[in-house]
């Protein structure tokens, strides 16, 4: 079948090689036994190779703070997020106001706002990301890479998508594959950061396995757990996972119920490398309190 929508079909030695992929990256995950640590409840590695893990990635950054840091530590991985329906421009604004104050890596908005925050923010350090395919993820993968250029084109520096969740569920792998390629493509054409939002709450692990797999043959540079519109957020069991799947090599970002500063220490040391947050500045004037008690003279 032609059309627009046609997805080329895989030849032999691809199948072969998806299938090789999926299934050397399921026995690495469940190959040891699942001992849970117990100072996180995740996995085994989680504490303290976890953060190992992370510091390895290049993540200095962050890594400092899952021990105790410096606030401006916090601000830099975090996505300052307000991708409500009924959010308006002064909200909007309000966020790029913040965003720039406390120095946040970026603002996540939905792609009507990113010319807006892009003028908001020039020169500002922080950058503007912004969604594709969200929250459903349920459409075509040309539309996607539509979206993607149009978003780029307004000014967004990152792209988080949503992945074909359906097809994965179907057993579809080339679909997804397609999918997330279209919006990689541009991206990396463009010096733009991809990140695929697999929605794990929906997924088994077996499932969140593939999906990441997926996300690195097609050469994203992030796997995110959750748009925050599913039926639950990200859990550190899931990032010490979705890390273990992809690497030292990609990023690796919780969004969806990090409300606080021991939510996003304990996303760290799960093997998070950034933050989708909508309390960011609560969570930045958390690590500001803890880093004045900690360095009070004994007594006070």
């Amino acid at each position: 079948m032609g059309g627009p929508h046609a997805i080329k079909k895989m030849t032999r030695q691809e199948v072969q090689h998806l299938i090789d992929l999926i299934v050397s990256e399921m026995a690495t995950a469940i190959g040891r036994p699942q001992v849970r640590c117990q100072c996180h409840s995740v996995l085994d590695d989680c504490c303290p190779d976890r953060l190992r893990g992370v510091l390895d990635a290049g993540a200095t950054r962050v890594g400092v703070h899952a021990i105790g840091g410096a606030p401006e530590a916090v601000a830099m991985m975090i996505d300052h997020t307000l991708l409500k329906p009924d959010a308006t421009r002064q909200q909007i604004e309000e966020l790029c106001r913040e965003a720039a104050q406390f120095k946040f890596a970026t603002v996540c908005v939905n792609p009507t706002w990113v010319a807006l925050c892009a003028r908001l923010l020039g020169g500002s350090g922080v950058g503007v990301c912004s969604v594709v395919g969200f929250p459903l993820g349920a459409t075509d993968a040309d539309v996607k890479g539509y979206e993607t250029r149009r978003v780029i084109f307004d000014g967004a520096r990152e792209v988080d998508m949503v992945i074909n969740i359906g097809a994965l569920k179907s057993g579809d792998f080339r679909l997804v594959e397609c999918d997330i390629e279209a919006v990689t493509t541009p991206c990396r054409e463009s010096g733009v950061l991809s990140k695929v939002i697999i929605e794990a709450a929906l997924l088994t692990d077996d499932e969140k396995i593939t999906a990441c797999t997926l996300a690195k043959a097609a050469g994203a540079d992030y796997v995110k757990t959750s748009t925050g519109f599913g039926p639950g957020g990200a859990t550190a069991a899931d990032v010490a996972l979705m890390r273990r799947v992809v690497g030292a090599e990609m990023g690796v970002k919780a969004a969806g119920g990090v409300r606080d500063l021991e939510g996003v220490k304990a996303m760290i040391a799960a093997g998070a490398t950034r933050v989708g947050a909508s309390a960011g500045v609560k969570i930045v004037k958390e690590a500001r309190a803890e880093t004045s008690a900690a360095s009070a003279p004994a007594g006070y």
